[in-house]
């Protein structure tokens, strides 16, 4: 069903005598209601359906926990897709939306969709989208996440990338890339591409991105452009103690630009 609303719970503090401080005891929380014709049960108690119905900002306690209520965006309902395995991180999808310029005027192909994280993303922004994988299931998956999202500008269809005569998009702004070995769509990024579009390669791992970047410099009409890998820290702020959060995962994947000239 549809995500009709967002009650949000902020972070709770308590002042602590023997730190001689406030500190956050509990982190904030977010609920996702599909019907707002019926109450919502949660741990704390339960919210009325009247107060699911009032207007985004509108507010309410049960016992010292304020809830407050806002319509969903779409990275609410983003966060929210069914995945099947791990999809590129919100970072690394904006680095490639930046630096190849993609606007409301764009035509994308993706290929390697696995659950429709990057072509999903780009179609809230891009004109069409077309997405690529050689499984099924993963194809499958995808027009699952289109639908939940209601997205009318993308199309999930199972091909192999890497033969060149299986795709038949022409003149075509990006081509996204997170296949395993890059360098075999090569061919079919030639032939799709229009003159001065871009090619944005992700890989979790040197020796793909290291093969991809010899095949493209031997190919005159590609101009290898960079790589880069966004590192994302987290920050957290209780009083006066201001640090990194512990934990963090460093390393996603690398990401390289490619353009057809």
């Amino acid at each position: 069903m549809p995500i009709k609303k967002i009650l949000i719970k902020k972070e709770r503090k308590e002042f602590v005598k023997d730190l001689k401080r406030e500190v956050i005891v509990q982190r904030p929380e977010k609920h996702f209601i599909t019907d707002t014709n019926k109450e919502y049960h949660t741990k704390y108690g339960i919210i009325k359906k009247e107060f699911l119905k009032k207007k985004p900002g509108s507010k309410t306690k049960l016992g010292n926990q304020e809830f407050s209520i806002l319509n969903p965006s779409f990275i609410d309902i983003y966060r929210r897709i069914e995945r099947s395995a791990q999809i590129i991180p919100l970072k690394d999808i904006g680095s490639i939306i930046t630096f190849t310029g993609i606007t409301k005027d764009s035509t994308i192909v993706d290929s390697g969709s696995g659950s429709g994280g990057l072509s999903l993303f780009l179609a809230n922004i891009a004109k069409k989208v077309t997405t690529y994988d050689i499984k099924k299931e993963n194809t499958e998956l995808v027009q699952k996440n289109i639908k939940f999202l209601d997205l009318k500008n993308i199309t999930a269809k199972t091909a192999d990338i890497y033969r060149d005569k299986d795709i038949k998009d022409k003149n075509i702004d990006i081509l996204t890339l997170d296949v395993p070995e890059p360098w075999r769509a090569i061919k079919t990024a030639e032939k799709i591409l229009k003159v001065g579009g871009f090619i944005a390669m992700y890989s979790p791992c040197i020796p793909p991105l290291q093969e991809f970047i010899h095949e493209i410099r031997k190919n005159n009409n590609f101009m290898y452009i960079k790589t880069i890998e966004i590192i994302e820290r987290d920050w957290e702020f209780n009083g006066r103690i201001i640090r990194p959060k512990s934990q963090q995962i460093g390393h996603s994947g690398f990401l390289t630009f490619v353009r057809k000239i």
